[in-house]
């Protein structure tokens, strides 16, 4: 059984319950289950093994996720924010490939396969078509092709395949759950693992899914009115983008009862201005991977009204929360041979139905007994799973360990500070060297020594930044995840010139 029953589901319930766009002109799940059966004679006539995306988000993918299902091949989304080069090094990596792309990206596509179409051109030869027989599709055959962000390495190909998808909506999501009036606003990308979990967990529950191409603060608070959103799922960046629109001012979205934020770390100074600007919305952290097929903890509302009203459970809101139903997590220690007990820090393996932690051309990565290396430093306290990073981003100063998310929990509040990030840096005589790269919040900010002064009165003497550096801006991942290489490499080759 494939993803495809996903759809098939939902339209056996409520066919006539719109399930993609807006209230007056979206589609319902029975005729998405049509589009999709005649968009999968589309892929087989062209003897595609692959269907790759690349565009923006929108009603385009679910039916591309569902048409590729039914014809028993996956769909790889790739981000179209790529040069030509890197984009068309991905395409070569599939089998077979089908392109469906939007028309500002075809210029960088142009022969990288054998048929590339827009999504229209599609959707048009799916209506010619007659609907495809349905075949079910083997629980082990791959879903969907997703490449990690390749933030600290060259992007590989993770294998997400139908049972660790089903597992992951199986364990998490309730069917049937959303009434007729509930609406997600989808505003993630769909290379991303949260854009893809989206198109499944949304039309499991019989949810309406509302998309926004390009963000802005204006447009994202406006639909949401407009709409009568009720859930939606943002990155870090742009609830801090809100929150900063706002500037003090309720958000006054009276229909969103739901707020999920994930893929990279948030600010907490951010997280609670948030939280008193959407005083009525319940707020949800969802930590996940690629190659868990999205969520394997959460910080549910509760635990954010609760921490943000008990100055002694404050700290919690720095974690991801618990883990999820059918998930399992383990501290190890650096050797990867020994588990650590609750408040230590290690690194952190789980387990699960969902979790793939396959590589295409590249095997997997699981120990023997089927724990994935997430790679991130963490620690488990009372239950609540708190990230440090990781473990590529620790810094070794004179042969001490330094997790840069310790100074990055105190700088995020100095007054100055709109944005920090720490990075280790070449150094002859301690290996390498603290430095805290800041993004300020006005003009006539403090100077370096000022900052180092304030650093120095509130973390230990090895935890004080040796350096401080302010930019424009961090550079990052659409998905805002700080693309921790470069900026090594920016700030080492300014110091050699």
């Amino acid at each position: 059984m494939g993803i495809e029953m996903v759809l098939d589901m939902a339209a056996s319930v409520e066919p006539d319950r719109i399930g993609i766009g807006r209230r007056d002109s979206g589609l319902t799940y029975q005729q998405l289950v049509d589009t999709t059966a005649r968009g999968a004679t589309v892929l087989r006539e062209h003897g595609a093994r692959h269907v790759v995306f690349v565009g923006i988000n929108g009603p385009i993918l679910p039916v591309l996720t569902f048409s590729a299902a039914r014809a028993g091949i996956p769909i790889a989304p790739l981000n179209y924010r790529l040069a030509t080069e890197q984009l068309r090094d991905l395409v070569a990596q599939l089998d077979r490939p089908l392109i469906v792309a939007d028309p500002a990206y075809l210029d960088k596509l142009t022969g990288a396969a054998d048929t590339v179409l827009t999504g229209e051109q599609f959707l048009e030869a799916a209506r010619a078509a007659e609907p495809a027989e349905c075949v079910p599709t083997p629980d082990d055959a791959t879903a969907v092709v997703l490449f990690t962000s390749g933030t600290t390495s060259a992007p590989k190909g993770v294998l997400l395949r139908h049972h660790h998808l089903t597992s992951y909506l199986f364990n998490t999501v309730e069917f049937g759950s959303a009434a007729a009036e509930h609406a997600t606003l989808v505003s993630t990308p769909p290379y991303h693992i949260a854009g893809m979990g989206a198109v499944l967990s949304n039309i499991y529950a019989g949810r309406r899914m509302v998309y926004l191409p390009d963000f802005t603060p204006e447009s994202w608070l406006e639909l949401v009115r407009t709409e009568g959103v009720t859930s939606a799922m943002v990155v870090p960046t742009m609830l801090a983008r809100v929150v900063e629109h706002l500037d003090g001012v309720p958000a006054d979205t009276p229909t969103l009862a739901s707020l999920a934020y994930g893929g990279a770390r948030m600010p907490q100074p951010v997280l609670e201005k948030a939280l008193m600007a959407f005083p009525h919305t319940g707020f949800v952290n969802a930590y996940g991977l690629t190659e868990t097929s999205s969520t394997i903890a959460v910080l549910g509302p509760d635990d954010h009204r609760e921490a943000l009203a008990d100055p002694a459970l404050r700290g919690r809101l720095s974690s991801v929360g618990r883990i999820v139903p059918g998930m399992e997590a383990q501290i190890r220690d650096e050797d990867d041979t020994t588990v650590l007990p609750d408040g230590e820090t290690g690194l952190l393996w789980v387990r699960g139905a969902q979790v793939s932690g396959e590589y295409m051309g590249k095997g997997s990565a699981l120990d023997a007994d089927g724990w994935f290396p997430t790679r991130d430093r963490a620690r488990i306290e009372d239950g609540f799973l708190y990230i440090g990073g990781r473990a590529d981003d620790t810094i070794i100063r004179g042969g001490e360990n330094v997790a840069p998310a310790e100074i990055e929990d105190v700088l995020v509040r100095h007054d100055d500070v709109r944005e920090v990030t720490v990075i280790g840096l070449p150094d002859d005589e301690w290996g390498e060297r603290i430095c805290a790269v800041i993004v300020p919040s006005r003009d006539d900010h403090a100077d370096p020594e000022a900052v180092r002064a304030w650093c120095r009165e509130r973390l230990r003497g090895s935890r004080t930044p040796d350096d401080v550096v302010f930019v424009d801006e961090l550079p990052k991942t659409p998905t805002g995840k700080l693309v921790r290489r470069d900026l090594v490499s920016q700030l080492t080759l300014s110091e050699t010139v």
